[in-house]
């Protein structure tokens, strides 16, 4: 990871770091992903090999900034969803200063209806990082996606728990997943597709 990535990505955080502490609606708050989760993303990212990577829910991008790294030295290409045109715009922004942008394409919507238009076994790695309570609706949807191979990561698996704990029981009960989760972070949940 260049300098550069790695100075945007600092200044988002310290930026959003600031915004959070004075909102208290947690919907407008920034939310970005801790840099040792941010860490492990492009780790997973590289040492996979992974080249079609989906993300679910931008935020400002600084997961997206991680990820589109990863797969800038893979030769891959990053998705992003999110429900927020106005985040994504900010992500774009953090994108382009980061000369990163050319390795992403933005969707804006729901993150269950983009995992549902994505064919099947197309996914080398997809990340879930958006409204929690919505991840059962999604299924069987993140694990069809998947190549075998493929690797699901979901954040906030310690912080929010009880909000991850109905898709991690539907991971738990697939017998195609293998899975773990990791103090990284929030807490990530990792699921590897076998077949």
């Amino acid at each position: 990871m260049d300098e550069t990535v790695t100075a945007v990505i600092d200044d988002v955080v310290a930026r959003a770091a600031a915004h959070d502490a004075d909102e208290p609606d947690r919907l407008r708050r920034w939310r970005v992903l801790e840099p040792d989760a941010g860490r492990l993303l492009w780790f997973l990212v590289q040492s996979s090999g992974a080249r079609d990577v989906v993300e679910i829910g931008t935020s400002h991008g600084v997961s997206t900034l991680w990820l589109a790294d990863a797969v800038r030295s893979t030769g891959g290409h990053l998705s992003s969803v999110d429900a927020d045109p106005d985040v994504q715009d900010a992500a774009l922004a953090n994108l382009v200063r980061a000369g990163l942008d050319a390795h992403v394409t933005f969707g804006t919507g729901d993150g269950g209806a983009a995992l549902a238009g994505l064919d099947e076994q197309s996914v080398d790695l997809l990340f879930l990082d958006a409204e929690r309570t919505e991840y059962p609706g999604w299924w069987p949807h993140p694990v069809r996606v998947l190549r075998p191979g493929g690797v699901l990561v979901v954040d906030n698996a310690f912080s929010h728990a009880d909000e991850v704990a109905p898709l991690a029981a539907l991971i738990d009960e697939h017998p195609g997943l293998t899975s773990t989760t990791v103090a990284v972070g929030k807490g990530e949940l990792l699921a590897l597709r076998s077949r």
